[in-house]
């Protein structure tokens, strides 16, 4: 295969890929640089906000699940309305590269509005955190959308895709990493509360603008590709999604499992405060012992999927991240070290059924141009991250639920509340079972999940012809 050619953002003379036909290290790094700004975003909401709502501003478990569930919701009609719109965006940066710019930027400015916290506590307190949680969102979309279509654009090579991805889960490891162990620190460190909440906001802010900013010079050069029209309809968006039967059974399959990963997030605070009885350094190490093996079997699971295949790779990844929730549910009887080494197994499991997931979508997305002759990737990979982004905020939504249903205490005080032992028991089972449930059946799915290499490259002449019909609106030849 030969890569895309270089957009009209490509200076004169500057070398977009390596003899031997891959992506130079430059784009490699650059690109990956951008799961700083995405990692950030995923991680924190999920693993502060729900606290920070119940236990900071005095909202009902129930109430701020919705709050948490309800802006990020909004996320599904947004994204593919973003995809389309970077579809058919034509600049000298290309089609992706300015809203990583843009777009970033927006979410740093927005994301640290979302703790000011003007209102202090009550109800207006909670509306505003809504409506700034809302339009923190619209502009992850107008930034994330463009960054995760990019791949299938920056190179036609499979296993080019591979390596891209896996440069990009290593950053975003890191990105968890940082995020996710450092912002309750920050919070401490800031004085708890709502001050300390304010400046964890600042502290996530500056990694997002890193990270935008970092992907957007690191890409500079790079093949763009051709983006070909899009969609002009949700409707159409959904059908043409609907035609590629491998897309339609990853998309699902992830977005459940996103909602899985999702609840443990959300129940890190808790579980380090009700379950191990640490609230102050509980967060920070639980997510040391969760995403600090991911950097170092990164290569190991890369070595794995090319030996077994991405598919049966995702599944072992899987499994082995469910089969470690379900060992937690002892964490009561179990010494610390016994429960950090457990949530480390986790860790590895996440790392590999992160890695895999994203390495099989611009598989998919070239798929369907080998089967159609259109490139339109937005529409893919805004269909992909609305469900994502759906599914990381359906997971702190149930979980908020199961609290509520255990009959968990908010507090306004910066600190949670004396809780019963049904409030904790619903924390544990939350942390563990829950997603457990969320992350192994889906992958049933995996079976309408059948592509090779050799799909990307070929496709059925008749079958090419009668989608592009479809596709335009016109008749099939």
């Amino acid at each position: 295969m030969t890569l895309p050619p270089a957009g009209p953002g490509t200076p004169p003379g500057e070398p977009t890929h390596r003899a031997n036909g891959g992506l130079p290290r430059r784009v490699h790094l650059g690109y990956a640089l951008g799961s700083l700004a995405t990692g950030a975003f995923g991680t924190v909401p999920g693993l502060l906000l729900l606290p920070y709502l119940t236990d900071t501003l005095g909202v009902a478990a129930g109430a701020a699940a919705l709050l948490v569930l309800l802006p990020k919701a909004w996320d599904v009609l947004v994204n593919p309305v973003v995809g389309r719109i970077s579809d058919r965006t034509r600049s000298r940066w290309g089609a992706r590269r300015p809203y990583l710019l843009l777009g970033g930027l927006a979410l740093a400015v927005l994301f640290a509005a979302i703790f000011a916290a003007p209102f202090g506590s009550g109800p207006a307190a909670a509306g505003y955190v809504a409506v700034a949680f809302l339009a923190t969102a619209t502009a992850f979309a107008f930034f994330q959308v463009p960054y995760v279509a990019m791949p299938a654009e920056l190179t036609d090579d499979h296993a080019e895709r591979t390596r891209l991805m896996s440069w990009r889960i290593a950053v975003l490891a890191v990105a968890i990493l940082v995020s996710g162990a450092v912002a309750p620190a920050v919070v401490t460190a800031g004085g708890d509360g709502v001050p300390g909440h304010r400046w964890m906001g600042l502290f996530v802010a500056a990694l997002i603008v890193l990270g935008a900013v970092g992907a957007f010079l690191g890409t500079r050069g790079a093949p763009t590709g051709t983006v070909g029209e899009s969609e002009p309809t949700l409707r159409a968006q959904l059908a043409v999604a609907g035609r590629n039967r491998p897309f339609r059974a990853l998309l699902v399959c992830f977005v459940i499992q996103s909602a899985g990963v999702a609840t443990i997030l959300a129940g890190v605070s808790y579980f380090a405060g009700q379950v191990l009885r640490d609230p102050d350094t509980g967060p920070t190490v639980l997510f040391a012992c969760f995403v600090g093996p991911a950097l170092l079997v990164m290569p190991l699971w890369t070595r794995v999927g090319a030996r077994v295949g991405k598919r049966a790779a995702l599944v072992a990844a899987s499994v082995l991240l469910a089969a470690g929730a379900i060992v937690l549910v002892a964490a009561p009887v179990l010494p610390a070290v016994a429960v950090y080494l457990v949530v480390a197994v986790i860790g590895v499991g996440y790392a590999g059924q992160q890695v895999f997931a994203l390495a099989m979508l611009p598989d998919c997305i070239a798929y369907d141009t080998a089967r159609t002759g259109r490139r339109q990737a937005g529409v893919f990979t805004g269909l992909w991250t609305a469900g994502e982004t759906f599914g990381l905020a359906l997971g702190p939504g149930i979980y908020g639920l199961v609290l509520q249903l255990s009959g968990y205490v908010s507090s306004d005080t910066g600190a949670a509340a004396a809780q019963s032992g049904t409030a904790r028991l619903g924390v544990l089972l939350g942390f563990t079972i829950l997603p457990a449930l969320l992350v192994a059946p889906p992958l049933l799915l995996l079976r309408h999940y059948t592509l090779t290499p050799a799909d990307l490259t070929t496709a059925a002449p008749q079958h090419r012809s009668a989608d592009h019909g479809v596709v335009l609106g016109e008749k099939s030849r």
